[in-house]
């Protein structure tokens, strides 16, 4: 699966690099959205998030096709070697499906974070402070340079 219109803004700072579709829309908290031809919004983990957990083990969800849910709400969780994370719902509205692929390749998340290995799907309201490319690439450059200035503090600590 390729992301809608196929077109990416080529992210790199420090030794971090990505490509982000551009018309999507991303939370400050590494989620992306992305409506689909029915108008329901598919969710996945940016390539960032992907890589602070880590290798990903499994992911789960606590809530079923035709569930409402809240903007915030823990739907779910995922485990990688690094972390264990809540799934957060980022979007209000009714819940769809899960990425059934993921129950037989959980690596799609981190292979394809922007197509195939995509979380969930929500018939609803994205998050209405949600960014555009050009937004979050902004959040993206403030979290690496915060992620940067702390490994040079500890550095100095030692």
């Amino acid at each position: 699966m390729t992301p809608s219109g196929g077109r990416f803004i080529r992210y790199k700072r420090s030794r971090f690099a990505t490509r982000l579709p551009v018309g999507r829309r991303y939370t400050r908290s590494h989620y992306w959205l992305d409506r689909d031809d029915r108008g329901r919004w598919r969710i996945g983990l940016t390539t960032f998030a992907t890589r602070m957990l880590g290798d990903l083990v499994e992911c789960t969800f606590a809530v079923a096709p035709g569930d409402q849910v809240a903007l915030g709400q823990a739907i779910g969780s995922i485990e990688g070697f690094k972390a264990l994370s809540d799934v957060y719902a980022v979007a209000a509205g009714r819940f769809v499906e899960t990425n059934a692929a993921l129950d037989s390749d959980i690596t799609l998340v981190e292979s394809a974070p922007y197509g195939d290995g995509w979380l969930y799907a929500l018939d609803g309201t994205a998050d209405p402070e949600s960014l555009d490319v050009e937004e979050y690439v902004h959040v993206l450059d403030a979290t690496v340079d915060r992620m940067l200035a702390s490994r040079r503090e500890g550095e100095k600590d030692v």
